[in-house]
Parts: C-alpha cells; structure tokens; sequence
C-alpha cells in the first residue's frame, strides 16, 4: 500500500526541474564570469549596457568577500535543486546556503560604488525576482520535508 509520504507530488518535478534550469543559468553566469569568457560578455552585453570588456572587468573586480557570497549563492541553489529532484531534505540547508550567499551578495550591491549602467530599473527589478524565487524554494522544500516527500 502507498502512503502520502511515499508518493512524490506531480509539483514536485515541475518545481524541481524548473529551478534546475533557472540555477543551471546562474551558474553559468558565475562560471563564466570568473573563466573571463569575453564571448559570454558579448553575447549578453545587448542587455547591460556597457561594452562586454567593461561588463567583464566590473564583474572581475569583485572583492573576494562578495565573490565568495556570489558562489555559496550560486552553488547552493543549484544543489537545493538537485537535491530537491533526489527527494533529500538537505535540499532545504542547500537553499539556506543560497539565501546567505544571496544576503551577502545584495549587501555589497548596497554599498558597492558601481558603474551607472549596473544600477536601474532592470537590476533592481532582477534582484527582486532572484530573492522571490529564491525564498520560494526555501519555504517549498520545508514544505516538502514536513510532508514526508523529501527525506
């Protein structure tokens, strides 16, 4: 006989595969800024703003604190998102890693004197939807873990 917490939810692939390929995309992002892949900046310097080199250069001159957040925030969502489709509860730490990768790297963008075309409309309205889907997916593994669906 099955039980409700032997069954996985149809939500739960969605959700799961999902936030993979939105992590997958962040990671990217962090991989290839920190490789230097100028053709990366080139190919996305239509939506920034600023030439691919000065897009490069900015993202390069993180100091180590920051970067350090950008990776626990970058790496930690895409394991809560793995970890999630295996059905393990660690992906709720994996997603509490993201979140404070994700508060120390909003906390430099606060006090960063960065270039204009970093600031805006798009940059704060990108941080919001970073945030609102990161918090989500904390609050939907919990939610899953306390369902019995991830152990």
């Amino acid at each position: 006989m099955t039980t409700a917490t032997n069954t996985t939810p149809w939500h739960l692939w969605v959700i799961g595969f999902v936030s993979l390929a939105w992590n997958a995309f962040g990671a990217n992002d962090y991989t290839q800024t920190q490789l230097g892949n100028l053709d990366y900046f080139e190919s996305m310097s239509a939506n920034m703003g600023a030439s691919p080199q000065e897009a490069l250069d900015y993202f390069q001159s993180f100091p180590a604190w920051a970067d350090s957040f950008w990776a626990l925030g970058t790496w930690g969502a895409l394991l809560g998102s793995l970890l999630l489709l295996f059905r393990s509860r660690f992906a709720v730490w994996a997603f509490v890693v993201s979140l404070i990768g994700l508060a120390g790297t909003t906390v430099f963008q606060l006090v960063d004197t960065k270039p204009e075309w970093v600031s805006g409309g798009m940059a704060t309205i990108m941080s919001l939807v970073i945030w609102s889907v990161a918090t989500f997916l904390l609050i939907y593994a919990i939610s899953m873990t306390k369902k019995g669906v991830l152990r």
